[in-house]
């Protein structure tokens, strides 16, 4: 994935104070973030287990239970950020996992 600097939107719940960003120097640093965020969730929910495992489908579960998630990406060539919705986001969270598993 490009070095694109990559700007992750979020907000965890309805409730406006909920929303949060995260900064990175790329889309891969942004998919890792967001799959840290993931794994911190599993890690709250289940504190005794030593070995958590999920799958792709957990993961898109976690994102489609957020209140809004969204992604802006530099663009370079026009100088500005594009915008990236959660289907986006799914599907770079997909080759980046798949990448990673190679």
């Amino acid at each position: 994935m490009d070095n694109k600097h990559t700007i992750i939107l979020m907000q965890y719940s309805q409730n406006r104070g909920s929303r949060t960003f995260m900064d990175n120097d790329s889309i891969s640093q942004a998919m890792d973030g967001i799959c840290a965020l993931y794994e911190r969730k599993l890690k709250e929910i289940n504190p005794t287990l030593r070995n958590l495992s999920y799958d792709i489908d957990d993961l898109y579960n976690f994102i489609d239970g957020l209140a809004d998630l969204s992604a802006l990406v530099y663009d370079r060539n026009i100088q500005a950020y594009l915008p990236c919705d959660r289907q986006w986001i799914k599907q770079k969270l997909l080759q980046r996992l798949k990448k990673l598993a190679q």
